[in-house]
């Protein structure tokens, strides 16, 4: 079945409409049915053997295969083979290569996850600090405060059905005293998801609230929105268990011009890979914790994992002069 879906965002000419057309018409018709059958336990080591993974100890593969699945760490032998048409194995490619790089992505994610929530504290606490008094304490549902009031009513509605999960205490006791059908927006803040906070930010009306909250961090306010929604982005990844360290990253954000602090001066840093979001925390860190040791626990995991490449991260090759990465002339990653 053909489903012709294309949207656009300006008018398309007959000529570009055409092509579209043909074009998704020759990808549906070179569709083909999924008919592959799951392999089996005892199938899957002899199927990678045939492809030419080496195994040092296949009782412990098979375990690993066991608990954290095939499919799972096929994303991380897939950078080990030298033919991905064919999925044959490169000489010398070992399942314990895979799995390291399967342990270092893990790693990876638990580091960044753990600063993320510094980052999205934070901005919370700024966020209600500055509205609250500059504006009243229930200004989330005051929609003359956002540049669109029909979004900002669905954001509203998933805050209720956030609320009404809720099991805090302070939510519990406000409800028990209070008449109000929502708590202040600085108690709403605490019970709100990291992607909702985004959305209230990029939401909000431009001006001065808007731009004070960004100068917080030594941003303007659209590069804090678009960071914003790729912290958003990075976090569910890494709450989901999914591949991180060579991911193309799918929310690509804004390139500071003229950032307040210290920030990466190679303006051809590409800023849809794993660098970038590493260089965005570091950037945010600074302000919210200037005495972080992230850079030190990301120099600890790349010596723990030398096999990990930095090139598929999205690492410059001039990265190391990079002031904020390299503030004292220290690092030696």
């Amino acid at each position: 079945m053909l489903y012709l879906c294309a949207q656009h965002a300006h008018p398309a000419s007959r000529k570009n409409s055409a092509h579209r057309v043909s074009l998704l018409f020759f990808t549906e018709m070179n569709k083909i049915p999924y008919q592959k059958s799951y392999l089996s336990y005892d199938a899957q080591i002899p199927l990678l053997q045939s492809r030419g993974m080496k195994f040092a100890d296949e009782s412990k593969a098979a375990h690993l295969l066991e608990n954290i699945s095939y499919y799972r760490l096929s994303g991380y032998w897939y950078p080990l083979l030298s033919d991905k048409q064919t999925h044959i194995f490169k000489n010398g490619a070992t399942f314990e290569a895979a799995f390291n790089l399967y342990r270092f992505d893990r790693e990876l994610r638990q580091l960044m996850i753990a600063e993320l929530e510094k980052i999205e504290v934070a901005v919370r606490s700024r966020m209600a600090y500055v509205l609250s008094t500059t504006h009243h304490p229930f200004w989330a549902e005051d929609e003359r405060l956002f540049a669109n009031p029909r979004v900002q009513r669905s954001t509203i509605d998933k805050i209720r059905d956030e609320l009404d999960r809720s099991d805090e205490e302070f939510i519990i006791s406000f409800k028990s005293k209070y008449s109000n059908p929502l708590p202040p927006s600085f108690i709403l803040l605490e019970i709100t998801s990291f992607g909702t906070l985004s959305r209230l930010y990029d939401n909000l009306k431009p001006g001065k609230s808007r731009k004070e909250i960004a100068k917080m961090f030594g941003l303007s306010d659209r590069v804090f929105a678009s960071w914003l929604h790729s912290f958003v982005y990075i976090r569910n990844v890494c709450a989901h268990h999914a591949r991180l360290w060579n991911r193309w990253l799918r929310i690509q954000p804004l390139f500071p011009k003229n950032a307040a602090n210290r920030w990466i001066t190679d303006e051809t840093a590409v800023n849809n890979r794993v660098f970038y979001a590493l260089s965005m925390i570091i950037y945010m860190l600074n302000t919210v914790h200037p005495n972080h040791s992230f850079r030190q626990k990301l120099e600890t995991l790349f010596h723990k994992y030398p096999n990990a490449d930095r090139t598929a991260m999205g690492f410059p090759a001039n990265w190391r002069s990079e002031p904020l990465w390299n503030p004292e002339g220290l690092i030696s990653i």
